[in-house]
């Protein structure tokens, strides 16, 4: 069979443990087969990261700004255990908040469905949206312990004037916290919002807490409104799609009640928290999807998951294991499809979207990893767990 040629390469970000594996069985049993795969490699595993003082972010980062496309793996963000099992220099810090800051990009996460797989909450018969903004918050924040004294916010303008504002006066000891954000930010990740809402004619619904943080979320609310209506609402009216801001408790109850369908934007903190809720509450952290929009149209498709590291362990010790990479697969396809959209190549769009739809067969077929055999209920199918390889070895027999 011939391949199907590539015009532009992929910046590829390869990562850590047991999803490195899965990535490297991918390529080899789902994509190379059939496309002449081209792309620009970049080993984001923890320990090139250490070994390049995590240059190689930056490199991925820079490099998928020229490309336009890239796709990701799942990466360890190092902790205090992890300094100590990898000896590292230093506790590096989270890939994807470095690249996703470089790009000034939103993160869109939407399920799988699968039929067979019924959500925990049993109305939702639609994918819930997830739009969290990538910059800023408690993700660059500065903290830092505090003794017997007063804590205290201090702005300096370009021109000398101090602003103070007392934080706490404390009596003992305790914790403090800065964080920030900016209008352009802001303004960016708004425009991502309506657009993608726009590309999906789903309604977009946009949560704060701006009754407790009048200034910090009252400023999110007032530019998502103000670039509404002065660049969107007509759009919205054409599409036949509403777009409501209102408190995040709100959104809450009304995404538990509703069917789905629906773009839910949220800051970086809160859409970090719902998008792992919404997952789960659908099934499995493995069966999302995860896709970084920057305002200039750049792309990068990652898994939406860790590096399952206890699998990783027993893979090592030569053990069998039936990890779930329907995630990091969405992660290719969704590159490789919008790849051959950029480059004017339908072939190669169509094949991506032939691999999903094989992967989706697949498990209602009752072919399946572990993850999946508690969830799957179907009437005359009997669910067959697979490891790793023999699942994508299936998917491959339907492609």
């Amino acid at each position: 069979m011939k391949k199907i040629v590539m015009k532009t390469p992929l910046v590829e970000m390869d990562g850590d443990e047991m999803t490195r594996v899965l990535w490297g069985w991918i390529k080899e049993i789902l994509i190379e087969p059939y496309v002449d795969l081209k792309t620009e490699y970049y080993d984001l595993g923890l320990v090139n990261r250490d070994n390049t003082e995590d240059k190689v972010t930056a490199d991925s980062a820079n490099a998928t700004k020229k490309y336009g496309v890239a796709v990701k793996c799942a990466t360890i963000t190092p902790n205090n255990q992890r300094m100590e099992e990898y000896n590292l220099k230093k506790m590096w810090k989270s890939p994807n908040g470095t690249i996703r800051a470089m790009l000034d990009g939103t993160v869109f996460r939407a399920p799988i469905l699968v039929d067979g797989i019924t959500p925990y909450i049993p109305t939702w018969k639609k994918p819930i949206v997830i739009a969290r903004h990538a910059y800023g918050d408690v993700y660059k924040a500065v903290d830092g312990f505090a003794g017997e004294g007063k804590a205290e916010l201090v702005f300096t303008d370009r021109n000398g004037n101090e602003k103070r504002e007392v934080i706490h006066d404390f009596n003992s000891n305790g914790v403090v916290m800065a964080m920030h954000n900016t209008d352009k930010s802001i303004a960016s990740f708004a425009r991502a919002c309506f657009n993608y809402a726009l590309d999906l004619k789903l309604p977009l619904w946009f949560s704060t807490k701006d009754t407790i943080s009048k200034i910090y979320d009252g400023n999110f609310k007032a530019i998502f409104n103000k670039i509404f209506e002065e660049e969107y609402k007509d759009k919205f009216d054409k599409a036949g799609i509403e777009y409501m801001y209102t408190l995040i408790d709100d959104v809450v109850a009304r995404i538990v009640r509703s069917e789905g369908g629906i773009v839910w934007a949220c800051k970086n903190y809160d859409g970090d928290v719902m998008s792992d809720m919404v997952a789960t509450a659908y099934g499995s952290l493995a069966m999302m999807t995860s896709v970084l929009v920057s305002p200039d149209g750049i792309y990068e498709f990652e898994a939406a998951h860790g590096t399952v590291t206890r699998h990783y362990y027993k893979y090592i010790k030569g053990e069998e294991t039936s990890t779930n990479p329907v995630a990091t697969i969405f992660a290719w396809t969704g590159a490789l499809a919008k790849r051959g959209e950029l480059d004017n190549t339908p072939e190669l769009t169509a094949f991506a979207k032939r691999l999903e739809k094989a992967t989706i067969e697949t498990i209602e077929a009752g072919e399946m990893t572990g993850d999946l055999v508690g969830l799957f209920k179907k009437e005359g199918v009997t669910p067959k767990k697979l490891n790793s390889k023999d699942f994508l070895k299936a998917i491959a027999s339907r492609i």
